[in-house]
Order: C-alpha cells, then structure tokens, then sequence
C-alpha cells in the first residue's frame, strides 16, 4: 500500500474579509472643547448664545442697550451600544491567532463604523424643522437640479457656503458624472467636501437590534432610503462621549481560558435648534 502523508499545512496571516470602508461621517465630528461633560454620564451640556439686533443710534442719548444671554442647553446620548467576545486560548492558537488578533480591528471596521453613520444619517433626518424632500432621481440632470434646490434653500436660509458637506449615494454620484458638463461641476464645487455613501447605511430611518445577531436595519414601512444629505457641520451636535474597547487575557479571565474583548461607544448625534436650516435630506419614497 503505497503511503499518504498529509503535508504540513501553514496558516496564511490574511483573512477573507468583508469590504466595508471606514467612517464616513467622522469628518462632523464636533470640537470636544465646546461641549463640557454633563454631571450624568449620558449627558452633554451644549453653550447656545442669543443676542438682539441692532437699535437706532441717538446722537443725544446714544446706543440702544442690548441683551446677551448664553444658556447651557443639556443633551442626552442617544447612541449607547456594545458587545462582548470570547475566543478559547486553543482556538487562538490553533489559528495562529487570527481568531482573536484580528477581531477587535474586523469588529470596528464591518460592525461599528457602519452602523453609527447609519444612526447618524437618521437621527439628523429625525431633527424638528430639517428640510426634507421626497423625490425619484431617474438621471444625472434630475439629480443635479436636486442638487441645486438644496444649495438654494440653504442659500436663502443663509446658512453659511463654508462647511456644506454633501453625502449622496454612488448611484446618484455616477450620474453625474457621466453628465461631465460645466454646470455639474459648478454645482458639485459648492460644498466643501463630497462623500459616497453605500444605500446600505443611507436610511431615513433605522432599527437597532437589541440582541440576537445585533446591527441594524431600514425601519420598515417608515424608513426610506436617502438620496443625498446635505450637512452643515456648525449645524450637529456630534460627539463621540465615551469609546471603551476593553481586553481580558486568559490569565486576567476568571471563568474561562479565554481571550475577551469587549467594546462600548456613547455618543450623539443631534441638531443645533437654531441650525436645522443647515440639513437637507432628499430621499426615495418609504417602505
């Protein structure tokens, strides 16, 4: 009988991992120093200033007085989400330890990112008094004189041009792309930045799942998939408040061999009262 000798086999240090791309909506992220923490740990407390306009000058008695009034508006966090994983020491090993090495990064790109840009997306088209269109896009021409109804809206709300940061989906982006005229690339030049967002995470709505396989989905019969956004970052109140990625060795686990590696994110995602002109949402009908 002639031998059978099975060979050797060596771990190959890649995974087959899922494509996903990193966050897109980090570039909202607000200035950590406007916002002093709140005394409750799911809570922020936002400065909002208000003053009058000008009065008639007398060149007997002089200025008009004027009032000032700063007030500390407090917010609550509305995104606090997490996950505990165990991977046996064996398992680790046995995998060259792939199994656990890689989980924390891999959990974080495919699981997390997604979904807090998703959450984010929706919470901004749940704010009080946001602009929002429901419309069907069938060509680039539709979606560029979508494009400019926004940019004329806010225009003539007087939100600011500097920091209009535009999120549209790359179906919609090819579009115009194929247009390749003077006037796409007029309108397109006016927002400070433009990012492509997969319809998987560009919801009007979303439903966290609590347990189970966790993530989310499209609300059903509410939600409705967003064509573009228009953000005025001034206009968000986007925090990351508490971010709490935590690993127990086996040595360190008292009820297992095993790797643990847990991870806690609380933030916010909300709108500046007085700013909601700054948001424009275009989206597909719901359901």
């Amino acid at each position: 009988m002639a031998n059978t000798i099975a060979l050797a086999k060596q771990f190959v240090p890649m995974l087959d991992e899922v494509y996903k791309n990193a966050s897109l909506t980090a570039k909202l992220d607000g200035a950590a120093e406007l916002a002093q923490q709140g005394a409750n740990a799911n809570e922020l407390i936002i400065p909002m200033l208000d003053m009058q306009g000008l009065g008639e000058y007398n060149r007997n008695s002089g200025y008009v007085n004027g009032d000032v009034t700063m007030t500390n508006e407090t917010v609550k966090c509305n995104f606090d989400r997490g996950r505990m994983f165990t991977v046996d020491t064996m398992d680790d090993q046995e995998t060259a330890g792939l199994a656990f090495g890689r989980l924390a990064g891999e959990f974080i790109r495919t699981k997390v990112v997604p979904e807090l840009d998703a959450f984010r997306f929706a919470a901004y088209c749940a704010a009080e008094g946001i602009k929002k269109k429901e419309e069907t896009l069938a060509d680039g021409a539709q979606v560029l004189a979508a494009l400019r109804a926004a940019s004329t809206e806010m225009d003539e709300a007087e939100v600011p041009l500097e920091n209009r940061h535009l999120f549209i989906t790359p179906t919609l982006h090819g579009m115009i792309q194929d247009l390749d005229t003077t006037k796409s690339r007029e309108v397109m030049s006016r927002f400070a930045s433009v990012t492509l967002v997969p319809q998987t995470r560009f919801y009007t709505a979303i439903t966290q799942n609590k347990n189970g396989a966790g993530g989310y989905t499209k609300t059903s019969g509410t939600g409705a998939d967003l064509n573009f956004m228009v953000l005025h970052k001034d206009a968000l109140i986007q925090y990351e408040k508490h971010v709490a990625p935590k690993i127990v060795t086996p040595e360190q686990n008292q009820t297992a061999d095993a790797w643990k590696f847990g991870y806690r994110n609380v933030g916010i995602a909300q709108v500046y009262k007085n700013k909601a002109a700054g948001i424009y949402a275009s989206h597909k009908t719901a359901g």
